[in-house]
């Protein structure tokens, strides 16, 4: 099964990326390597705020790692083409707005992993960090970052 039927027989559709808000751009290519700048969690097209520990559950947090995954599924769609070239997952980066009593950072992180190995088998698996921070940006509850190697064009 190609990369495009798994997605449909999980009901997942992506949309475009959002234009960059600030001076950065969705992605680099260098080589074989993509490197996907970090994409804030959504809900219901609004950035999913909180705070892990206070408000925000880890069930919920697994959730918006895996809305997150989604979303970077479209723009690696955008940076390789097409998804069935991809090589394999290399590195997920998680920041977790938490507080300093929360420590299941590697939980929410979790979501979007899950699905990256639901979606790509054995190419999906990667290396990973997941750590808590104080903020981050527009106070969404996850950010998460990818590194990706693909075929060369």
């Amino acid at each position: 099964m190609n990369v495009y039927q798994k997605l449909e027989s999980l009901g997942i559709a992506f949309s475009e990326p959002a234009i960059p808000a600030a001076s950065y751009v969705h992605f680099v290519r260098s080589g074989n390597l993509v490197f996907l700048s970090g994409h804030l969690a959504k809900k219901n097209a609004k950035i999913w705020v909180g705070r892990l520990g206070n408000g925000v559950t880890t069930a919920q947090g697994a959730q918006a790692a895996r809305a997150i995954a989604v979303d970077l599924l479209g723009t690696m769609h955008e940076a390789i083409g097409d998804l069935n070239s991809l090589s394999r997952i290399v590195k997920l980066t998680s920041m977790v707005n938490s507080t300093t009593e929360f420590s299941e950072q590697h939980l929410v992180a979790n979501g979007a992993s899950e699905l990256l190995v639901e979606v790509f088998g054995d190419k999906g698996l990667h290396a990973r960090s997941a750590f808590g921070v104080a903020q981050l940006p527009l106070g969404a509850c996850v950010e998460i970052e990818l590194i990706v190697e693909a075929r060369p064009v």
